[in-house]
C-alpha cells in the first residue's frame, strides 16, 4: 500500500520534491525517476531498460522485482559480474518509489507489489507452505544455504513481510516464482507469519549454532570435547 500511494502521489503531484544522488540538487518527482535511472541504472540496463551485456531488460520486469531489488540492497551492482547479494538499500524510500514509477512506465508487465497481512495467517499452514517450497534452499531455520552453481539461499532473518511476499511471487536468483495458483494470498499471508515465527523461536539447548542442524552441533562438541581431553592428558602429564 505505501508503494501503491507513492505512485499515485508520483502522478499527482509533480512539484514533491526528492533528495537525488547528484551532489547539491532536490529534483522533481516527474524526473526524480528518470534521473535516478540514468546515475544508477541505465549502465547496465540500457538507457530505456532495454538491457545490455552486463544487465537484463527491464522493460515489462514490475514492480515487485524492482522493489525487491532496491529495498533488499541487491541492486545497483558496482560489479555487474558478481552475485546480487542483500545489503543496506543505496537509496531511500522515496528514491525507490520514484524508480519504481519509472521502470514501470518503461512497458507493462511482470508481478504487481503484493499485500501481504501476516496476522491473516494460520502458523500451521504456514509451516506446511514453508516446507513445500523453501525448506530445503533456506533451510529449516531460515539460515539460509549454497544451491549448487555459485548461487546461494539468502538467510530469512532480515526480509520484511514485504520483501517475502515480493520474493515468492517473483523468484529471484535461482528461486522459481510461486504464482496464486501455487500459493495463494491465505497461503502467502501463512508463510510469512511462519518466516517471523522462525525467527522467534526459542532454542532450549542453548546456543543456536545458526540452525543448520545436528551437523554442525556435533562437529561442536567434538572440537570441544577433544579440547577439553587434549587438556586434561597434558596436564596429567606434567604433574606426573
Amino acid at each position: 500500500m505505501r508503494r501503491l500511494g507513492a505512485l499515485l502521489v508520483l502522478s499527482a503531484v509533480p512539484t514533491l520534491l526528492i533528495v537525488g544522488p547528484r551532489a547539491g540538487g532536490q529534483i522533481s518527482a516527474a524526473n526524480a525517476g528518470p534521473e535516478l535511472f540514468a546515475t544508477g541504472c541505465a549502465s547496465c540496463h540500457g538507457v530505456t531498460g532495454e538491457g545490455t551485456a552486463n544487465g537484463p531488460p527491464l522493460v515489462g520486469v514490475g514492480p515487485a522485482s524492482v522493489d525487491f531489488m532496491l529495498s533488499t540492497g541487491r541492486m545497483p551492482l558496482a560489479d555487474p559480474t558478481q552475485q546480487p547479494t542483500r545489503q543496506s538499500p543505496k537509496y531511500t524510500g522515496d528514491q525507490i518509489d520514484a524508480l519504481v514509477a519509472y521502470v514501470t512506465s518503461l512497458g507493462p508487465g511482470g508481478e504487481p507489489i503484493p499485500v501481504v497481512d501476516p496476522e491473516a495467517g494460520e502458523l500451521m499452514e504456514g509451516r506446511d507452505v514453508y516446507s513445500f517450497g523453501c525448506l530445503a534452499c533456506h533451510g529449516a531455520g531460515g539460515q539460509g544455504a549454497s544451491v549448487g552453481g555459485g548461487q546461494l539461499a539468502p538467510t530469512l532473518d532480515r526480509a520484511t513481510p514485504e520483501q517475502v511476499a515480493e520474493a515468492v511471487r517473483i523468484g529471484p536468483g535461482a528461486m522459481p516464482p510461486f504464482t496464486e495458483g501455487l500459493i495463494d494470498q491465505q497461503e502467502l499471508d501463512s508463510l510469512v507469519r511462519y518466516v517471523f515465527e522462525l525467527r522467534e523461536a526459542p532454542d532450549p539447548g542453548g546456543f543456536d549454532l545458526g540452525r543448520v542442524g545436528p551437523v554442525t552441533e556435533g562437529f561442536v562438541a567434538w572440537v570441544l570435547g577433544l579440547g577439553i581431553l587434549l587438556l586434561v592428558i597434558r596436564l596429567t602429564g606434567t604433574r606426573t
